[in-house]
């Protein structure tokens, strides 16, 4: 009988004027049966005039019903062989089981492939590493399908331990009883190990920074515990692992870094605390009181129109600053070293561009006024000027981080390229550890070439604001944050020193 408990199927229109007495229609129908209706034993009830627009003799008899059992497959993963490690740049080779347990037949489906550093399919770490269709018109009840899989491991791809999760229909082509009990995760972890066993390579350098191993090493000791991660908008303070030198005390204090850019909103309520403070100088009394040369430089200075007034007209250098000092409180964005100062020196006008000699004279004014660490998130071509200043930041002890570039290239941009020397250069990751598509890789002449956060990035903007941005411009300041958390733990370290450790520390050394 009909109740509110039946699931509708539809409706089909008799599309003729009038049926005679006695006379009988057939009609051949196809319906659509929801995923969402649970295989099993049903009446299939047609109610003749099911709308009621026509006027009958007796509107009683007007329902039958007919028998039906309804069938779904339903495909699971039954079985997995992965081995427990693979060079990045070799072939992975791997099987799998996939099995109806369901009643009813699963058209042609594709099982889906990546690599995870934890076990729960869909987060944003996860790296896709194909499909693989299964080849048959159909998978009867209870069949079984075998499939061997090679593939190449891209050398974007950082070094590490992952899991292989495996997908059932992973395109969801297939109505199953259950979509929920797809996937599955091999549960021995594959150690992915670094191109030629380690080291440095053309496309990654050394690979991703690792905070809590560079910071051990600078103290003598051996990595630090791991700590919960953050997660949300700090995901990149996780992935180079950020917390876990923060537990130990070391949070940036007593390290100034300079932001040459296109200045820095040194008003900003998640900044404004951790702004360089140049307490030799009286402000606004029209005096070089330290006698540096720049009058009234109490927050820095502005190389583009010369005066003392380094504020960011164009967010660049606002965003760059976050990442490496954002305050650490309840709100915004909290900095890798989030307890050092910024110096805002605007070497960039409000388009983003500067000349040579404006970064030449930032670095070394950087440097004379105090600055540890240096970031350039900037590039160009090659500049005898920068290079010359690079030089001089080495040898008083400062540390040039620099931006490979966003061109896709196989090698970096300038000044980056001066990493051969003196200073580090930085690709960007996404959340997954990837290498990103933009980011020019290291090239084949070795330098002191690492890899960082650089993908949707979330930091601060001029006015209070915050947005995401991406690029290699974003990277280098998580690898600045990660000096300065050095340099906290152990002051004195040389340019040579920080390049030696961040480098056999990274993750193609430690894998």
């Amino acid at each position: 009988m009909l109740s509110s408990e039946d699931i509708s199927v539809g409706s089909d229109i008799i599309s003729i004027s009038d049926i005679a007495p006695s006379a009988v229609i057939s009609e051949s129908v196809s319906l659509y049966l929801s995923s969402t209706i649970t295989p099993g034993s049903y009446y299939l009830l047609y109610q003749a005039d099911g709308f009621g627009s026509l006027r009958e003799s007796n509107e009683n008899n007007n329902v039958v019903a007919k028998a039906i059992t309804i069938t779904a497959p339903d495909l699971v993963i039954v079985d997995t062989s992965v081995p427990t490690s693979a060079a990045i740049g070799t072939t992975l080779e791997f099987t799998y089981k996939i099995k109806n347990q369901g009643n009813g037949n699963a058209g042609s489906s594709k099982t889906a492939y990546s690599l995870s550093r934890d076990t729960i399919l869909g987060n944003d770490d996860d790296i896709s590493i194909g499909y693989d269709t299964v080849p048959i018109p159909s998978l009867a009840p209870s069949a079984i399908f075998s499939k061997s899989i090679s593939w190449t491991i891209d050398t974007t791809i950082a070094a590490g331990k992952y899991y292989l999760m495996f997908k059932a229909d992973g395109l969801g082509d297939v109505a199953e009883s259950n979509e929920s009990n797809n996937s599955v995760y091999h549960t021995q972890a594959i150690s992915l190990t670094p191109i030629n066993g380690g080291g440095f390579n053309s496309t990654t350098g050394y690979g991703l920074i690792n905070a809590a191993a560079a910071v051990a090493k600078a103290l003598g000791q051996s990595t630090f515990a791991d700590v919960p991660d953050l997660g949300g908008d700090n995901w990149g303070a996780d992935l180079v692992k950020a917390p876990e030198v923060w537990a130990k005390g070391y949070t940036g204090q007593g390290v100034i870094v300079a932001v040459i850019d296109s200045g820095v909103d040194y008003n900003h309520s998640d900044l404004s605390a951790n702004i360089w403070k140049n307490t030799k100088e009286i402000a606004g009394n029209g005096k070089d009181d330290d006698g540096n040369g720049y009058i009234d430089d109490v927050n820095g200075w502005n190389f583009v129109s010369n005066n003392n007034n380094p504020l960011d007209d164009n967010g660049h250098g606002t965003h760059v600053a976050g990442t490496i000092a954002g305050v650490k409180n309840n709100f915004g964005v909290t900095g890798i070293a989030y307890n050092a100062k910024i110096m805002p020196v605007k070497g960039m006008n409000s388009d983003g561009q500067g000349t040579n000699s404006a970064i030449a004279n930032g670095i070394r004014y950087a440097v004379n006024n105090g600055a540890n660490v240096i970031n350039l998130s900037l590039g160009g071509s090659a500049s005898s000027e920068i290079q010359s200043a690079i030089q001089y930041a080495a040898s008083k002890g400062a540390i040039t981080v620099m931006a490979a570039g966003n061109d896709g290239k196989s090698e970096p941009d300038y000044p980056a390229r001066y990493a051969t020397q003196w200073g580090l250069a930085v690709g960007a990751v996404s959340y997954n550890g990837v290498l990103a598509d933009f980011s020019n890789r290291a090239g084949t002449t070795p330098l002191a070439y690492v890899t960082a956060p650089g993908v949707d990035i979330y930091s601060t903007l001029p006015g209070n604001n915050y947005d995401f941005k991406d690029g290699t411009s974003m990277a280098t300041p998580n690898v600045a944050g990660v000096i300065a958390l050095m340099l906290s733990a152990k002051k004195g370290l040389t340019d040579a020193q920080v390049r030696q450790i961040v480098t056999t520390t990274a993750a193609n050394s430690l894998a």
